[in-house]
């Protein structure tokens, strides 16, 4: 089977994440990146990362084409990228906010687009990936992207007009956790006790809730219940996080999240 040339522009810590998911998952394909700095790319070698020398370069050689690069710069990306593009390139883009109508009118205007939210456990192997298309991405295009997020953790197919809202769920969720998670850790430190055990602890509390919600077959509310004895220690805790409204305030931050979203998109 050829293989099929899969480029990326951008290999910071996310590109970087994905291209060695390629490397090590995905066979009959060959790895092409760019990026203004060239140690970036130079340290994928070993991944079999060819370095290219412009985006215009690496959208010629390669029929998929992943914008690993941040919302606020991708307008000039894409108009580099332009002078190569066709409308057989397919164009994945995982910054956030960002539309295939977007990136379609920088491009070419039957531009083929894929639009991905993942999110930095990818850099673990536990990425967790939504990913939506245009009516342009043949199915075959779609499962190969697919495929490359799912060999880096699991990835989820969703409605292209809730890209915006999947953010705050999968993509910034993570920086929202390890606050929650600090809150915890500090306490431990404040009463006494050994910031590594309790770091550990708590961490593996995330990893066993996380699979309990996902492998139990218990709704959220009775894995609440589950952990609440009448009159006990954890209903103590639960009645200040009632207290403070903390399901409210955590609609207000994906909220927050979701309008920033928008406003990048404009």
């Amino acid at each position: 089977m050829e293989k099929v040339n899969i480029g990326f522009i951008g290999a910071g810590n996310m590109g970087t994440a994905i291209m060695k998911g390629i490397s090590a998952n995905v066979e009959n394909v060959q790895l092409y990146a760019f990026d203004p700095k060239s140690e970036n790319v130079e340290r994928l070698a070993d991944c079999g990362v060819k370095p290219c020398n412009s985006e215009a370069e690496l959208t010629e050689k390669c029929k998929f084409v992943f914008l690993a690069v941040k919302p606020q710069i991708i307008e000039g990306v894409l108009e580099k990228c332009a002078v190569s593009a066709d409308s057989e390139k397919v164009f994945v883009s995982i910054a956030a906010g960002i539309t295939d109508e977007f990136v379609a009118k920088k491009t070419v205007p039957d531009a083929k687009v894929i639009l991905v939210m993942p999110n930095t456990p990818l850099l673990v192997g536990e990425g967790a990936s939504a990913l939506s298309r245009n009516e342009k991405v043949t199915d075959e295009e779609f499962n190969l992207i697919l495929d490359v997020f799912r060999s880096c953790g699991k990835a989820e197919v969703i409605s292209k007009d809730k890209m915006k809202e999947i953010i705050a769920i999968n993509g910034s969720s993570p920086a929202f956790i390890y606050l929650f998670a600090k809150g915890f850790i500090d306490y431990a430190e404040l009463v006494g006790i050994d910031k590594n055990a309790a770091t550990e602890l708590f961490a593996k509390s995330l990893i066993g809730s996380a699979k309990m919600i996902t492998d139990s077959g218990y709704s959220i509310d009775e894995l609440i219940k589950m952990v609440s004895s009448p009159g006990g220690t954890t209903l103590a805790g639960l009645d200040r996080l009632y207290e403070g409204n903390l399901t409210q305030t955590v609609k207000n931050c994906c909220e927050s999240c979701t309008k920033r979203a928008y406003e990048l998109s404009k």
